[in-house]
């Protein structure tokens, strides 16, 4: 699934890439103001996840995941492919020294209170907060009157 996420991510970035001038930065009243803010909205959720997974305390991890937000939603197209890439080297490091996905630990979420979760259920959770943010990204490419770019898992399916 994580590598699923990965395909959908750059698939979008590349099409939001091709989008005409000024179209990826225009306001609009949606889910979020602009379709610049959302990939870097993943991108950060993805690495506050990841620092949660590799032991920091979850009010830590939106602490710092807070401290980058202002940088990470000024990056262009170009760099949050970069860091998205980073991103997935770090995630892969990670589950080559975590064998064992189902394993647990303790979240304690400040706004919904501690339980465990396995290591898989974290990364469904990381994959799906993009696939629904992607699927704003769709939403909101449409109501600027431009059609969007399929990112389905079954079409990532036919891409491997």
């Amino acid at each position: 699934m994580y590598d699923f996420h990965i395909w959908a991510n750059l698939t979008m970035l590349n099409y939001l890439q091709e989008l005409p001038a000024g179209m990826y930065e225009q306001e609009l009243t949606s889910v979020f103001p602009t379709i610049s803010s959302v990939m870097p909205h993943i991108y950060v959720t993805d690495r506050c996840w990841l620092e949660i997974m590799n032991g920091t305390n979850m009010s830590e991890a939106l602490e710092h995941s807070n401290q980058i937000k202002e940088e990470i939603a000024k990056a262009g197209i170009a760099d949050l492919k970069e860091l998205f890439s980073q991103s997935a080297e770090k995630y892969r490091e990670f589950f080559a020294t975590h064998e064992n996905m189902d394993a647990a630990i303790v979240v304690d979420n400040p706004y919904a209170g501690v339980r465990e979760n396995s290591y898989a259920q974290i990364v469904l959770q990381v994959v799906n907060h993009a696939t629904y943010h992607r699927g704003n990204i769709t939403a909101m490419l449409r109501q600027l009157g431009h059609p969007s770019t399929m990112t389905e898992y079954a079409l990532y399916w036919y891409t491997k």
